[in-house]
């Protein structure tokens, strides 16, 4: 007969709907602990309200009581207060005390396994902690206490009887769950070394009796009691350990803990798996699923060995830091070796080991494995055996085993595991907060597993309500835990584990936001971090390094420790920003050779030779597979209060936002930037920072805003810096004239001071302005001397423009194919981008609109994997150009249409109205309008 009304767990109704509100459930749940029996209004107040009701308490309670009448039948109005008419059977806990005092009753009879039955029908009932949704601390006193005393004493009873049965090895599981829940209860030890010893496991009850010393000397400073201490004499005598009941054969042993029954996903490891144990392999076969804490590694492999028989059984080992020999005096045993029969020397097991398995096939599970070595004696040596390994390392040392890295769960699967655990009914109610969720969880599916029972023992909170706890990561590995269950108790576990540099340099990590970064950064090896499934490999980034990465709880484990051990980042990031400012700024010097602004103005001297265009190469690149990392660390440097290492990484990475287009990028590192400068009160670097704020103004067409960070800029600086922005303030004139007087004004202060950079960038800017082939021709020298092809290409395009706007074609493409040349070179794809765009317009000239679209098109490919929207919409109008000259009126049109999206995105009007012209042009020629 099932219960009607549950309380050993979350309030439970059969059939029926749960009270919402708290103060209801509180109620219902005090009229239920005395089924049948008249509780007092007094009695109902103190509960509800925790002895301190108010004084309308008697007529709010008669408003609740009214309320629970609409959910539940039965409650009714006695003298002096209420009752609830229900059978006390109908209730779990009065049915949970009926059944523990039968079963007591049959034990007293001799009857051992009728009340072995009867206490584990009785413990069934419990469904998770007695009033679990109930907030009352008067109730969880008088009776949610009492009853889990009773349950922790049930289940002792009940295992007593189980091991009086010699189902020993059956219990061990049950029993370490029990001490590590309850670890200073020493009857739960005596029942878990009995049992250990009963299985033959002599190695594993003499360890946990010393566990249980550590922890009550530990804890209490105390020495175990005279039962502990009895059963662990016992052990080391060989005394008392029970015969396994007769039955004749055993047949094939099966350890195999029980299987997840909410398991979702994982379909292709699984499926690898399955594969794999149906070939008919002449050798045995060794699997590693390796990956990260919590993602769910143990899990996948007791669900895939469940599906997988052997016919001589299937063996079952948690490792941990476990000693082979330990380990196979278990496997010995479950293996059937006689007592007496197990060698005491390790090499000596190993051999007894592989002769036993030779013949057989079996499944062997190893869970938790630490290394290579741990696990080589445990593989068994029979064709056909297959062996599953668990491990946070690749153990890429294990010979002629196959490995699979395991992830975190994609989006639907960590939804369905939400849902399997919390209710699909709650997750489908509230999808937006589900996918939070999901998302604060990282996908983990030990995070997600917590996340699910929190809102399942829960059932008044919102997930959006859940989702708001874990979005403080301050507070997001306290919220992820439940019960036994801990992401920081799994990290932790790798933690500890690791040697003393390994364990500061996980620390230091803990001070880094980026989501990747490369060992450079602390000078280190990383990878005994990734062996411990701390860090993942990402392979190699663009300039050749290996990068690394972890899962975002991983980041918030280490900051934790950090700040527990060694104070927060602070410190971390001064001993690292040294290294992180020089060699960014050694790649920025690649970029802009002499770059004004860093008070290095050489040149090559005589002899010296070039700059290697393979070191130019290289050097972009770096900086380009370290953005996000300089990014992310600009924002640490500030938020450390390293307001100076803040700023000049800011400044730094201008040149690489400016080649690759990294708008975003640009506008916060430089926001961070000017707010860090002007925190150090250094006016200076204020002044670089709006420059480079100018620079990025322009670059998005915003003249008068890139105009006003230079005004802006001008009264922090004087000489050589106020000269650079003089010139700046020239490029965003709308007057010719008032543009010339600034890079006239900026040319004399170069000169004078020596500055060839300078010099180089005025003349540049002068010779186009005045199409002064003289000029451009002089920057272009000047750029050659200072060993700088990307401001010698930006001359050569330059030029060309001059010579195209002259009709001199043919000196025209020759600058801008040596310019294609240099960008190629070089790598650098967006300014390609541009000279193509020249190009096109000298085809167009040259008559071979063919020509002209081919370059557009290449072009227009660049601009948009580069995400420039500018680049793509005059890429655009080239290319609806070319169109018109070949007469493709369909092709104009379609590049028109786009172009116009672009430019009203990128809210251009002159933009837009070119492309309004063209368009009409297009319309004049198709005879209807677009």
């Amino acid at each position: 007969m099932n219960v009607r009304f549950g309380v050993l767990g979350p309030l439970r109704i059969e059939a029926g709907q749960v009270p919402g509100p708290a103060k209801h459930r509180t109620l219902l749940a005090a009229l239920l602990l005395s089924a049948r029996e008249t509780v007092p209004v007094e009695r109902l107040m103190s509960v509800v309200w925790d002895d301190r009701p108010p004084a309308s308490a008697g007529s709010v309670l008669r408003v609740y009581v009214s309320a629970l009448r609409k959910l539940v039948d039965g409650i009714r109005t006695v003298p002096g207060g209420y009752l609830i008419d229900v059978e006390r059977d109908d209730v779990d806990c009065h049915r949970f005390e009926r059944l523990v005092g039968g079963a007591r009753q049959a034990r007293a009879a001799g009857r051992v396994a009728e009340a072995a039955d009867g206490f584990r029908a009785a413990l069934a009932l419990w469904r998770g902690q007695a009033l679990a949704d109930v907030e009352s601390s008067v109730l969880r006193r008088t009776h949610a206490v009492p009853l889990e005393e009773l349950r922790l004493t049930a289940l002792e009873e009940r295992v007593e009887l189980d091991l009086r049965l010699g189902r020993g090895a059956e219990v061990i599981g049950e029993l370490r769950a029990l001490a590590g829940a309850h670890p200073l209860r020493e009857r739960a030890w005596v029942r878990l070394i009995e049992a250990l010893h009963q299985a033959g496991r002599r190695s594993e009850a003499l360890a946990a009796y010393q566990d249980a010393r550590r922890t009550l000397v530990d804890e209490l400073g105390l020495e175990p009691g005279a039962e502990l201490a009895d059963a662990h004499r016992r052990v080391l005598a060989g005394e008392g350990r029970p015969s396994a009941p007769a039955g004749g054969d055993r047949g094939p042993v099966d350890e195999l803990p029980p299987d997840i029954s909410d398991f979702v996903g994982r379909l292709p490891v699984l499926d690898w798996i399955v594969r794999t144990a149906r070939e008919h392999a002449s050798a045995p076969v060794h699997l590693v699923l390796h990956g990260p804490p919590g993602c769910g590694k143990s899990a996948v492999a007791v669900h895939a060995a469940t599906g997988v028989e052997r016919p001589d059984g299937r063996l079952y080992a948690s490792l941990g830091a476990r000693p082979p020999g330990a380990v196979l005096e278990d496997l010995l045993r479950s293996l059937g070796c006689p007592d007496g029969a197990v060698p005491p020397a390790p090499d000596e097991r190993v051999r007894l080991y592989r002769s036993m398995t030779a013949r057989k096939r079996l499944l062997v599970v190893l869970d938790d494995a630490a290394d290579e070595a741990q696990v080589r004696p445990l593989l068994p040596t029979g064709p056909g055996s297959l062996t599953l390994v668990t491990s946070r390392s690749p153990l890429a040392g294990l010979e002629a085993a196959r490995a699979y890295e395991m992830g975190v769960l994609d989006g639907d699967e960590a939804v369905a595991m939400l849902g399997e655990v919390a209710g699909h009914e709650r997750v489908r109610a509230e999808p937006e907060a589900a996918l939070r969720i999901v998302r604060l969880c990282g996908h983990l599916p030990l995070a997600l597993r917590i996340a699910g029972s929190r809102l399942a023992r829960k059932p008044g909170w919102t997930l959006d309500h859940l989702a708001g706890r874990l979005g403080d990561e301050r507070r997001r590995l306290d919220e992820l835990s439940a019960g036994d269950l801990a992401v920081r108790g799994s990290l932790a576990l790798g933690y500890r584990g690791l040697a003393d540099p390994e364990r500061r340099l996980l620390r230091g990590l803990g001070a880094l936001s980026a989501p990747d970064f490369a060992s450079w950064v602390f000078g280190a090896d990383l990878e005994p971090l990734a062996e411990a499934g701390l860090l993942q490999s990402r392979g190699l980034d663009e300039a050749g390094q290996e990068r690394y990465g972890r899962h975002d709880l991983t980041r918030l484990y280490a900051a934790e420790r950090l700040a527990e051990e060694e104070g927060g980042p602070g410190r971390v990031l001064a001993a690292i920003a040294g290294a992180i400012l020089g060699r960014t700024r050694q790649a920025r010097a690649s970029l802009l050779p002499a770059e004004p602004g860093t008070g290095r103005t050489e040149v090559h001297l005589p002899g010296t030779g070039p700059l290697e265009t393979g070191w130019l190469r290289h050097e972009a690149r770096w900086l380009s597979a370290e953005r996000r990392f300089l990014v992310a660390t600009v924002g640490d440097f500030s938020r450390a209060g390293l307001y100076e290492a803040a700023w000049r990484l800011a400044f730094y990475l201008t040149p690489l936002f400016e080649l690759g287009a990294h708008h975003d990028d640009w506008h916060a590192t430089t926001a961070t930037g000017l707010d860090a400068a002007r925190a150090a009160g250094h006016r200076h670097g204020e002044a670089l920072l709006l420059r480079g704020l100018a620079d990025l103004h322009r670059a998005e067409g915003r003249t008068e805003s890139a105009a006003a960070a230079l005004r802006a800029a001008q009264p922090l600086v004087e000489g050589l810096e106020l000269a650079r922005i003089t010139l700046r303030l020239g490029l965003v004139q709308a007057r010719p004239a008032q543009a010339e007087q600034a890079f006239v004004r900026a040319l004399r202060v170069f000169e004078e001071a020596g500055d060839r950079r300078g010099r180089a960038d005025a003349l540049r800017a002068l010779g186009a302005l005045r199409r002064d082939e003289g000029r451009l021709g002089e920057s272009l020298s000047a750029y050659q001397d200072l060993g700088d092809p990307r401001g010698e290409a930006e001359a050569l395009l330059d030029l060309g423009r001059l010579h195209l706007g002259g009709g001199r074609l043919a000196e025209a493409r020759g600058c801008v194919e040596r310019r294609l040349g240099i960008n190629r070179r070089l790598g650098d794809r967006l300014p390609e981008a541009g000279a193509l765009l020249v190009l096109a317009e000298i085809a167009r000239a040259e008559g071979a609109p063919g020509a002209a679209a081919g370059s557009a098109r290449q072009a227009l490919e660049t601009f948009v994997a580069y995400g420039d929207r500018r680049g793509a919409a005059q890429a655009l109008m080239a290319l609806a150009r070319a169109a018109l000259d070949l007469d493709d009126i369909d092709g104009a049109v379609e590049a028109l249409t786009r172009a116009m999206g672009e430019f009203d995105r990128l809210s251009d009007e002159q933009g837009r109205a070119e492309a309004d012209r063209l368009a009409q042009e297009a319309r004049r020629r198709r005879g209807r309008p677009i």
